[in-house]
């Protein structure tokens, strides 16, 4: 979970009553398909950057200072950008602004073309804070957001490039280009705390090298910060050592014994989409409904230690990584999942159908069914929107945005209740960033209403 969401919780509320816990007896499916093989360039260790130096880097080991923090993986066709840090001072007195810089290198002799497909960068404050929303508002315009996160993943989802991306950058051979310069500044805010999140889909069409870089701001002559220049990005790239203090160390995955440490991520993940149709199985192009008052759900996210008894671990593998951060993409921040549902309705009457996103109790394996609590406890395991697209009973085709705040244990509220005619087939798709402020699993639960 993202700790800015933590720190600037609001006044603190008055005792929630217990929790009950409630128990769906009910089936979890695998999800069908897999994740593409995009590789993804996963900066998030440590999350909280108190020094300047190198916070990932990809590039050639050769002529570095510090050749172990260079993983020497370059880039070609589509891969994508996700950075995802937070701004503290390492003292209460220094209140310098940290820059966040993103290089991409051209290793090669030809000139590359890097397009940028979308891109989106925010900060906590004052671009995207923490507020306390319902548990789900329309989202049509995009302008519902409660967190850094939150909004990043909303603008990927509709294909936004912010006006400060350019639509690409070109590459000279053997040079580098900044992607990204931007601040994370702490002075005015109280506690001096920010984040900056940023996700962009990249296409090259020749190799490139990349790597996230933190830097305080260097001060002009009149002593006023300033932005950091190329040269100096490019300096701090190959003297500079790793960004200390580092994150927990994370629990090797053969290890069974104890609690899971899944770490922070480091390195190049590989796979930026899930996308599947899901059917009754290999062979057929339909989904059959459940019963009436019956329902099952899909595992979203599902992960070691929470696979929902679907024995699938649905999290991006890394391509390569620093030895003591995430062994694995945990939670799939930045994955895109596009999932489409072919409904079909066997019986002779028309049915309803909820789909619903749900956050239920993290287990791996599953006793009685999903379980949840009423009330939801009090943390925030989810911020985001979801796209949920059908056609109605006239015909007509909706598509609608919905943010989702869902706590540990919410049931929560259909994003559509769609009725089906007697044996016929009506198709949803449903359509999310998997945001970073967001915990999981979560499972995509499809009910038949009584009638």
């Amino acid at each position: 979970m993202f700790l800015l969401g933590l720190l600037f919780a609001q006044t603190t509320p008055p005792p929630e009553p217990t929790p009950q816990e409630i128990v769906k007896p009910q089936e979890v499916r695998p999800l069908a398909g897999q994740l593409n093989s995009v590789p993804v360039f996963n900066s998030n260790s440590p999350e909280v950057v108190l020094s300047e130096g190198i916070l990932l880097s990809t590039f050639a080991k050769e002529n570095k200072a510090n050749p172990e923090a260079h993983l020497s993986f370059p880039f070609q066709g589509r891969f994508d950008i996700f950075a995802h840090h937070i701004a503290k001072p390492p003292t209460p007195e220094d209140l310098r602004t940290l820059y966040l810089g993103i290089m991409l290198h051209n290793p090669t002799k030809e000139t590359v073309t890097v397009d940028i497909l979308a891109a989106a960068s925010y900060l906590s404050r004052p671009d995207a804070p923490f507020i306390k929303l319902p548990s789900q508002v329309p989202n049509p315009e995009g302008n519902v957001y409660a967190g850094p996160g939150s909004r990043v993943m909303n603008d990927i989802l509709r294909g936004v490039r912010q006006e400060n991306f350019p639509d690409e950058l070109v590459i000279p051979p053997g040079e580098s280009r900044m992607l990204l310069n931007l601040p994370i500044p702490v002075r005015e805010w109280e506690p001096p705390l920010n984040g900056r999140s940023t996700y962009i889909k990249l296409d090259s069409n020749g190799e490139v090298y990349a790597a996230s870089l933190a830097m305080f701001a260097p001060v002009d002559e009149r002593g006023e910060e300033r932005k950091p220049t190329l040269a100096e990005w490019k300096e701090l790239l190959a003297e500079g050592e790793l960004v200390t203090p580092r994150d927990r160390v994370p629990t090797p995955p053969n290890n069974t014994t104890g609690g899971i440490i899944y770490g922070r991520v480091a390195g190049v993940s590989q796979g930026s989409q899930w996308k599947a149709t899901l059917t009754d199985n290999n062979r057929s192009e339909k989904l059959t409904i459940p019963g009436v008052g019956e329902a099952f759900s899909y595992g979203i996210s599902t992960l070691a230690g929470g696979r929902l008894g679907t024995n699938q671990i649905q999290t991006a593998p890394m391509l390569v990584r620093y030895p003591d951060t995430a062994y694995s993409a945990h939670g799939n921040y930045g994955v895109e999942y596009s999932l489409t549902l072919p409904f079909y309705n066997p019986t002779e009457a028309s049915k309803t159908v909820a789909v619903t996103l749900q956050t239920p109790i993290k287990q791996d394996i599953l006793t009685q069914g999903l379980r949840f609590l009423e009330p939801p406890a009090p943390q925030v395991f989810f911020r985001g929107t979801v796209e949920i697209s059908y056609e109605d009973e006239q015909g007509n085709s909706v598509n609608n945005y919905f943010h989702l705040v869902q706590q540990r244990g919410q049931q929560a509220e259909p994003l559509a209740n769609l009725t089906i005619p007697p044996k016929e087939t009506r198709t949803v798709k449903v359509d999310f960033l998997y945001p970073p402020d967001a915990t999981p699993p979560q499972v995509l639960t499809v009910k038949t209403l009584t009638e």
